[in-house]
């Protein structure tokens, strides 16, 4: 094998053509370096950028055309002959002119010249935020980005789910140096936002070590593949030798909680005689956990149809020791760890070796609703005092019910490696990626209702004695005194093995083309539990993974793609792309992609798409099959199942297996400047998907005694009673949905206001249509119930449970030692239909705009101390009743005080926010961080 592949490398780079480095200095107007300049070989993906002095150094052709690009300079060309020394100078010119790699498959093309929208948001752009990670930073720069922490933190605290489009993070494709980045192992079950939904680990990817990052808002299935209908994002790395750097940062949020403390060091350096480069990042950081609790209801939780019906003296006891019911939500404690390395090697004058890798742990503490006394009661369950010994005055050892703890645990590591080479002309890409995602979890001080050891010892509730197998008192209860308090639930691994070949070439200055193909494997286990985190019902809390739901599943793909690009004239552009794949588990699919570009003037382009697209269901998706503690409003936190597709449940049931969502994706814009430093972009876009993969609605039983005990004879009925679950849900391709909206960007450069610049830069998306289209596609049985897969509040949580709008106006400001930014996000509304609640009402979060000011002081020419004053104003989410008619607002208006001792609105205010314990956000979730303002500060140092 060795030697075949020696032998590889020798014919390859015996075809290649003689080059020479070349070096030089690129300088604006006024003589000074301008750092981190794009130096591109034209034609070619061969490039470097400009350190700190605007100096640069490549390795290219003797007869190449280097192009040199950067934001707010004109891009400029200038052909080497034979040179050996280059010195240019810039001109201003506006922000489209950027070199980008995303969105095409033939040669790079400067933004001005691509057909398609794209955002490039550089690393200044990411850490002027002061968040602590990459996505919440992008939160703050993407209008059309969207991510929030989840109001329940057990595995959803390791990854908090995100979308472009409002299109869920399953239909957005996240590269990292062009390549395809692995999925998490998390799937969202929750019923927030992302719900059935699973993505890649964005937050885990340290932002030191990003270059920049390209987004490509518009389908891009032909170009890349599955999961790219709503758009592709490509992290491109850091690849600087000489422009090293460490920082500390801190932080804290207003209300003394929260704290941060990180460590990052970011460096290059060169191998050989400036052969090659290694650029390395290093990331540390702990986060505190934030507590936001809300005040619980005593009426609420004594009511039985709200809370638990206990006695409200007993209630009242309890909660004027601990008016929050003991619970904690808001934001987990967090400590993680990311390493990263990027490089490149020359093996001859025109073939590189390049590589990268990154390793990242995070491990989580969060926790579950507490376990209030009179919900986990004596009465039921007697061993109980002696399990939780506390303080309370009223009960038998003290018992004051527990707090579960959720500890998750995740692993995510990805890594390429590959040549580029150019052979006769044609520029050639071969790479292998691999990556993975294990996420295992823990948790403690909790208890298994019923879980047996054997032997073991029983306890008699009618006398309160120990008894042996089959001495049992006419109408007792059983417990087991020796449930463990700690179990270990098992979790999930995802990865994945792709291999790329690339290859474009220039055939005229009119033509270029580009075909490859990409073979991928995907492997998704469910990792097992021990017997007593799943047994009887599991862990209070977290059910463990059973046997029977646990293994190892894979598929594999192959897939091949031809694009052109046809330069009409120098203002007219047609590209068109062709892509076909099979899945070992669904077949075949075949999607294409036209897009255009026209320059009306020589400021001015039109552009636009059309494209179709698909996105294969994920093996989370097609496999994951549990037990899964739910809040069900009026009836707290009941266990219920999620049934795979290819289970026999789901054959009884009449759910059929999955298929590969489609798409048909349309964009149009216009962009241009006004002035030689104001640039805008306008871009409308539709998306239509057809058979869209959904994790249905609670799906209960038909029938019910008059003590709530299911009755129902149908097959649904019998498979709740044989796993003792009051529901189930599957996925299933349930619905087909709309999308359309404007994405805005203006934005201006260099107004001189005394002796410094001021930049301005307004952004925004608005969301004109996102909706079902067409009835819902439920299973027979399901029909037959009454009942749907896609209630109220599914809907709302697919379409309007992310802003309505969303706009960014920043500023900055440099003068001197001092550089000043300030940003104002405009959350829109955002609309729920909690379950449970009224029809005939629905919740809207008010629309808010969080304001966040960054203060930069230059203090020598190695040290930067940056202040991050986020949410400045401490803005919180706020949320209200609406009425959908009449009735709703006679709801709203009726002061008359109920059964439960207060109003009806009041009432279905404590059933959808678990009596107040989400009082700020719901049980759903909302548009934007509750933390409130958050206080950070960081030094940089410059090696």
């Amino acid at each position: 094998m060795k030697k075949q592949l020696i032998l590889f490398f020798i014919l390859i780079t015996s075809f290649t053509f003689a080059q020479s480095p070349v070096s030089g200095s690129v300088k604006d107007s006024n003589g000074i370096g301008i750092p981190g300049v794009n130096v591109i070989e034209k034609g070619t993906s061969n490039g470097t950028s400009t350190d700190i002095d605007g100096k640069y150094s490549i390795s290219v052709a003797n007869n190449a055309t280097l192009v040199y690009s950067y934001v707010g300079y004109t891009t400029k060309e200038e052909a080497v002959k034979g040179r050996s020394e280059m010195d240019v100078t810039m001109e201003d010119g506006q922000e489209l002119e950027e070199i980008i790699l995303v969105g095409s498959r033939t040669a790079p093309r400067s933004n001005i010249d691509t057909p398609l929208p794209v955002d490039v948001v550089g690393i200044k752009e990411l850490t002027s935020t002061g968040q602590v990670t990459f996505d919440k930073a992008l939160q703050y720069r993407i209008p059309s980005f969207n991510t929030v922490q989840t109001p329940v933190n057990d595995a959803t605290s390791l990854l908090d789910p995100y979308e472009i489009r409002n299109m869920g993070p399953s239909r957005t494709l996240i590269l990292i140096n062009g390549k395809r980045k692995n999925l998490s192992a998390l799937l969202y079950t929750q019923t927030s936002p992302g719900r059935g939904e699973t993505g890649a680990d964005i937050s885990a990817i340290p932002t030191d070590a990003i270059k920049r990052v390209e987004i490509l808002r518009d389908g891009a299935s032909a170009q890349y593949g599955s999961d790219a209908i709503a758009g592709v994002m490509n992290i491109i790395l850091k690849d600087n030798v000489d422009d090293g750097s460490a920082t500390l940062r801190t932080g804290i949020t207003s209300e003394g909680d929260g704290e941060m403390i990180g460590l990052s060091v970011n460096n290059g350096t060169s191998i050989g005689d400036d052969k090659g480069f290694i650029n390395y990042t290093i990331d540390f950081s702990k986060v505190n956990q934030a507590n936001r609790p809300g005040k619980v209801s005593a009426l609420g939780e004594a009511d039985p149809d709200l809370g638990f019906g206990a006695d409200l003296n007993f209630v009242q006891e309890f909660l004027s020791r601990k008016p929050d019911a003991g619970n904690i939500n808001a934001s987990p404690e967090t400590a993680a760890s990311k390493f990263l390395v990027n490089g490149g090697i020359d093996l001859s004058d025109n073939t590189e070796f390049y590589f990268n890798a990154a390793y990242v742990f995070k491990k989580v503490n969060s926790f579950a609703n507490y376990r209030v006394p009179y919900w986990r009661t004596l009465s039921d369950f007697p061993y109980l005092a002696d399990f939780f010994p506390g303080d309370n005055p009223t009960t038998a050892g003290g018992y004051d019910g527990y707090l579960p703890t959720f500890e998750g645990l995740l692993n995510d590591y990805n890594g390429t490696i590959g040549i580029k080479t150019k052979i006769n002309e044609w520029n050639v890409d071969l790479s292998y990626t691999t990556g993975g995602n294990t996420q295992t979890y823990k948790v403690n001080n909790t208890q298994n209702r019923n879980f047996v050891y054997s032997p073991s010892t029983w306890i008699d509730s009618n006398n309160n004695g120990s008894v042996d197998d089959g001495e049992i008192t006419e109408g007792s209860q059983l417990y087991r005194e020796n449930s463990p308090q700690s179990f270990d639930p098992g979790g999930t691994r995802f990865t994945h093995n792709v291999g790329n070949i690339d290859i474009n070439r220039i055939l005229s200055d009119q033509v270029s083309i580009g075909f490859g193909a990409e073979f991928r494997n995907e492997t998704f286990e469910v990792i097992e539990g021990i017997l007593s985190s799943y047994d009887g019902g599991g862990a209070d809390s977290f059910a463990g993974n059973s046997p029977e739901n646990s293994g190892k599943f894979n598929r594999y793909n192959i897939g091949g793609y031809f694009s052109i690009d046809y330069d009409v004239s120098s203002s007219f552009l047609l590209s068109g792309t062709i892509r076909s794949e099979n899945y070992s588990d669904f077949g075949n699919t075949f999607v294409y992609k036209l897009s255009s570009r026209l320059k009306l003037t020589k400021d001015l382009i039109l552009r636009g798409s059309v494209s179709t697209g698909f996105r294969a269901p994920t093996l989370h998706q097609i496999y994951t099959q549990k037990a899964q503690y739910s809040f069900i409003p009026g009836q707290g936190i009941q266990v219920g199942g999620l049934v795979n597709n290819v289970s026999t449940q789901a054959k009884l049931l009449g759910i059929p297996q999955l298929d590969a969502e489609t798409s048909n994706n349309f964009t149009i814009g216009i962009g241009g400047k006004l002035t030689n430093t104001l640039n805008f972009t306008v871009d409308y876009y539709n998306i239509a998907v057809k058979d869209r993969i959904v994790l249905g609605s609670e799906i209960g039983g038909t029938a019910f005694d008059v003590n709530g005990n299911n009755i129902g004879t149908t097959a649904l009925d019998d498979i709740l009673r044989d796993n003792n679950l009051s529901d189930v849900s599957f996925f299933s391709n349930a619905i087909d949905t709309k999308t359309s909206g404007l994405d805005v960007v203006l934005s201006q450069k260099k107004i001189g206001i005394g002796s410094g610049f001021l930049e301005l830069n307004l952004a925004g998306n608005y969301t004109i249509k996102n909706e079902r289209d067409g009835a819902v596609k439920n299973p027979k049985l399901v029909e037959d119930s009454g009942q749907s897969v896609v209630n109220a509040t599914q809907e709302a949580l697919f379409f309007t449970s992310r802003p309505e709008t969303k706009w960014i106006l920043g500023a900055s400001y440099d003068i001197n030692k001092f550089g000043f930014f300030l940003n104002n996000t405009y959350f829109g509304k955002t609309t729920f239909k909690q379950q449970g609640m009224n029809s005939n009402l629905r919740t809207e979060f008010t629309p808010k705009i969080v304001t966040d000011l960054g203060i930069d002081f230059r203090a020598s020419e190695k040290l930067t101390i940056s202040l991050n004053l986020n949410n400045l104003l401490n803005v919180l989410p706020e949320w209200s009743f609406k009425a959908e008619n009449a009735a709703g607002q006679a709801i709203i208006n009726d002061t008359s005080i109920t059964s439960s001792g207060q109003t009806e609105i009041k009432n279905q205010s404590d059933l959808i926010t678990f009596n107040q314990r989400y009082s700020q956000m719901t049980y759903d979730g909302y548009q934007f961080s509750q933390l409130g303002a958050m206080f950070n500060l960081s030094l940089n140092y410059r090696f």
